[in-house]
């Protein structure tokens, strides 16, 4: 029992990258690009006004940058992946992305909105 409690309190807020290295090294990369596809679609989705407190975090130009980096990602990573994951994280962009035009009072010209240099012109 030699720790104090300030140097037991500063030990345990030392993060052990050796420990985080070796569990992000067994993650296949597809479980990467599908988590971080993921959290930029629930991103959008509140920055889209879409979460149950809806305009408390609505904000239209965070949300556009949000899908731009998603449908990046997404058209990156399209012969990385499986269309079994693919799919799925496709179909939510393009549900992200109407959502958007939606929610815009100035709708962008097709091809002109978030993430549609990648993924080409989005109508609803």
């Amino acid at each position: 029992m030699s720790d104090t409690p300030a140097e037991s309190a500063e030990s345990s807020e030392v993060p052990d990258f050796d420990a985080m290295t070796r569990d992000i090294a067994e993650v296949p990369a597809v479980e990467v690009i599908v988590t971080v596809s993921v959290n930029l679609m629930s991103a959008a989705a509140v920055k889209l006004g879409l979460s149950e407190e809806g305009e408390k975090y609505k904000d239209l130009d965070e949300a556009r940058k949000l899908i731009t980096a998603l449908a990046g990602l997404l058209d990156a990573s399209a012969t990385e992946i499986s269309s079994f994951h693919a799919a799925p994280l496709r179909d939510g962009l393009k549900s992200l992305q109407l959502a958007f035009r939606e929610a815009s009072i100035v709708p962008d010209e097709p091809g002109q909105g978030p993430g549609e240099k990648y993924t080409g012109p989005i109508y609803g």
